[in-house]
């Protein structure tokens, strides 16, 4: 009851100070803006080194057994050729960022296959299961929509790009 005896002095500062953490912080945040090409260079690393392994691994390691694998699946031959080099060269164009909408749309159609075909009868999570590549083709699709940001080959390559000053 001692709350509701208060002086509307007291009510008025509450709501001021109510009103400001709620509604004008999200200006205090807005530094965060700033860090945007941070933040597409972070996804473009991890989404490009985790696709340049595996298809390292495809392409240099083991490809006839690559082949063997997407055949069985009941896919043609020259599929597991387009899987793997997709991979590979994928990952290192969304790595260097270059070309990075093109190459992320291969992945993320890549990881819809993969999801298809291999890992949705295990569920979502557990042995197999189809909760990484998901992860993996949300970045992917981020990636398409966003690009590779200020900090790719892509700005510098683009016209307007501010990596170029045009005479």
């Amino acid at each position: 009851m001692e709350f509701l005896c208060r002086s509307p002095v007291s009510f008025h500062s509450r709501a001021a100070v109510i009103y400001f953490f709620f509604f004008r912080r999200r200006n205090y945040l807005r530094y965060l803006d700033r860090l945007q090409p941070l933040a597409l260079f972070v996804m473009r690393l991890a989404l490009g080194v985790i696709f340049l392994d595996h298809g390292y691994h495809k392409v240099f390691g083991g490809l006839h057994h690559h082949v063997h694998f997407v055949t069985s699946l009941g896919l043609p031959a020259w599929s597991a050729y387009l899987s793997a080099f997709t991979e590979f060269f994928g990952g290192l164009l969304i790595l260097l960022g270059l070309f990075t909408r093109v190459a992320a749309f291969a992945i993320c159609i890549d990881m819809a296959v993969a999801i298809a075909k291999v890992h949705l009868h295990n569920g979502l999570m557990g042995n197999g299961g189809y909760e990484f590549p998901l992860a993996l083709a949300a970045l992917a699709f981020a990636l398409i929509f966003f690009g590779g940001g200020a900090i790719a080959f892509d700005h510098i390559r683009a016209p307007g790009g501010a990596g170029w000053k045009s005479k």
